[in-house]
């Protein structure tokens, strides 16, 4: 087996494995930190040695056994927990999934939501806590308080290993499915750095969700959600160039989009329009299937894009939302109608000094022959965003107004 796919089969077992530590001992902190220990073993043995043939047992035996020298400053307890391992065979690991368990107890109401981000990616994607903080740009050190302060909060709150109830049980599905969201956003267009995609966070976002999807198909937001990311991540290979320059939506070359992707992410759009209830998952993923249905940017449907944002907003208003309307709304009655209503986005605190405000009202600017304006705004939107590849787009864009000749004196 490849380094690739033995890489995979690990973030595959390691919520698996934290889940029947979790279940047999408690302890969700010291059975997440063996579990790494365990991964950490396996992928220096296994590209040397082979794949064992119960790979999940012997992840398993492994954690457990790093987790009762963990233990073992506990004199009382030592030879109960040292019995308990010896248990531990791989004939004998449940052979349950407890991903869907672990997510919820990752995506603990007690935290933030940068430490259940953390938490999630750690515990049930499976990756260390250099890999995480390389992903978020912030160093090892950090990122491990980060982590740790995490476990010991959800220990606090003395949480059990079991998913919730009624209400609380669809409040926390939400806050799972807002983290998956967050962890793709920052895999497909990251917040800051040379590089615009993260194709990893991406990906790892997507296999978190297909395994929610997996067990529970018939939730519209969740399949609303995979189908989103689907159809997102399939325009990756047309969003830079060869340098790694941003190559916006309107200008993509669609034949590099993936096929397969758009293809499943369709299917998966008319399973969650046909419930009976709309969110905004799924609201946001029949609007990705508006552009993905387009042969090139001329044909898009733009009025049925204005209409699902107008939806969108009424049901889950956010001012990134209104944004994204007013391109479509520019699109169907002319720039100066979307320029008209970002301006209500100007009293907005969430927006004050946001390059995708200043980015797209350069945009609209630049449409309306107000050159200056554009101008002004493009290089505003430049120094918001801590995006090196959106920088450089920007300025670019900028450089371009001020190349053009001035319009005549009428």
């Amino acid at each position: 087996m490849t380094a690739p796919a033995i890489e995979d089969l690990l973030r595959d077992l390691t919520p698996r494995v934290l889940g029947a530590l979790v279940r047999r001992y408690g302890r969700f902190e010291g059975c997440e930190d063996a579990v790494q220990e365990a991964v950490l073993a396996a992928s220096v043995q296994w590209p040397a040695e082979g794949v064992p043939d119960h790979p999940r047992g012997w992840l398993t035996t492994v954690a457990s056994r790093r987790l009762v020298d963990q233990l073992r400053s506990d004199h009382a307890r030592r030879e109960r927990e040292s019995s308990l391992a010896a248990e531990v065979a791989p004939a004998d690991v449940p052979d349950t999934d407890d991903t869907l368990v672990l997510l919820f107890l990752c995506c603990h109401p007690t935290l933030t939501a940068a430490s259940q981000t953390a938490l999630t990616l750690r515990a049930v994607g499976g990756l260390t806590t250099a890999e995480i903080a390389r992903a978020f740009l912030v160093p090892e050190a950090t990122m491990a308080a980060r982590i740790s302060r995490a476990k010991q909060r959800i220990r606090a709150a003395g949480s059990s290993f079991a998913l919730p109830e009624g209400a609380e049980r669809e409040e926390r599905l939400r806050v799972v499915l807002h983290v998956l969201y967050l962890i793709f956003n920052e895999g497909y267009t990251a917040s800051s750095g040379g590089e615009l995609v993260r194709a990893d966070l991406a990906r790892e976002a997507i296999r978190l969700t297909r395994t929610v999807h997996a067990q529970l198909p018939e939730d519209g937001e969740v399949t609303g959600l995979l189908a989103l990311m689907l159809l997102t991540h399939a325009r990756r290979e047309a969003r830079t160039t060869r340098a790694g320059d941003l190559v916006p939506l309107a200008e993509q070359d669609r034949e590099r989009w993936d096929r397969a992707l758009i293809d499943e992410g369709l299917d998966l759009v008319k399973a969650a329009l046909a419930g009976p209830d709309l969110g905004p998952y799924q609201l946001q993923a029949a609007i990705a299937a508006t552009h993905a249905d387009a042969a090139t940017a001329e044909e898009t449907d733009w009025a049925q894009v204005h209409a699902l944002y107008l939806i969108l907003e009424r049901i889950a208003p956010n001012p990134m939302v209104t944004l994204n309307r007013a391109i479509a709304l520019a699109e169907t009655e002319g720039p100066q109608a979307g320029l008209d209503l970002l301006s209500g986005l100007d009293g907005d605190g969430r927006m004050a000094g946001h390059h995708r405000l200043l980015s797209v009202r350069a945009h609209l600017l630049e449409r309306t022959g107000d050159t200056a304006g554009a101008y002004e705004h493009y290089r505003r939107a430049a120094k918001a965003t801590a995006s090196l590849a959106e920088q450089r787009y920007l300025e670019s864009r900028a450089n371009e107004v001020a190349a053009r000749p001035a319009p005549p004196v009428p």
